[in-house]
Formats: structure tokens, sequence, C-alpha cells
């Protein structure tokens, strides 16, 4: 039985969903990145890290190198950096709007003659 289109997108976007996952895409857009590297701008347990990439060769999303006993990581292919610049092209234009409601609710409760919205005390 075929998995809906819907569903499948629903797992990968699951799979994405964890901050490390999308730090390690995130390092690997310009290129190629020795596993120590990662380790290095990451800062977190190696162990914690071999999961969060394994989960990601598994899924498809990166492929590792193994050049003598360096290991490297890299996309496999340029989709995934344009969906991080997709996510945060989404992302401003989210966050520029919150801020304009904030700075109407800021200027809202600065109008003279506003009633105030709590009790006293």
């Amino acid at each position: 039985m075929q998995v809906p289109l819907y569903q499948a997108k629903a797992d990968f976007f699951r799979m994405l969903g964890h901050p490390v996952r999308i730090r390690v895409l995130e390092l690997l857009q310009h290129g190629p990145v020795p596993v120590r590297e990662l380790l290095a701008d990451i800062e977190i347990e190696p162990s914690s890290l071999s999961q969060q990439l394994a989960v990601l060769r598994r899924s498809g999303i990166v492929v590792s190198i193994r050049e003598g006993s360096t290991v490297t990581y890299a996309l496999a292919g340029g989709d995934v950096a344009e969906l991080l610049r997709a996510a945060r092209r989404i992302l401003t234009e989210l966050l520029a709007g919150q801020n304009e409601l904030l700075a109407e609710l800021r200027q809202a409760d600065a109008a003279p003659g506003r009633v105030p919205t709590s009790s006293p005390g």
C-alpha cells in the first residue's frame, strides 16, 4: 500500500523537526564538512551528533564520505539548501508581521484616553 503524499510530506517535516538536524543542514549548505568541524560548530556530545547524522543519512538528504579516518558529510542535493532558504524567508515574513502587530498594540496602549484592560492591584 502506497503512503499518501501528504503523509510522506508530514514524515519528511517531522524528520527535520530537530534543532541539531536543522543546524547540520545549515552548515552543509556551503559544502561538505568533516564531522570534527560539525562537532566544534554545534557543541554537542559526539554520540548525539552521530544519532542526528544517522537520521539525516537514513532519510537520504545527506551523504557521508570517508577519506582515511575522516568522515565528511554533504547535502545529497541542492533542494535542501533551497528549502532552508525558503524557511528563512517565511520566518522573516512571519516575524515582521508580528513586529508590526506588536508596534500597533504598543501604540494603542500609549494612546490618550485608553481604557485599562486589567484591574488595579
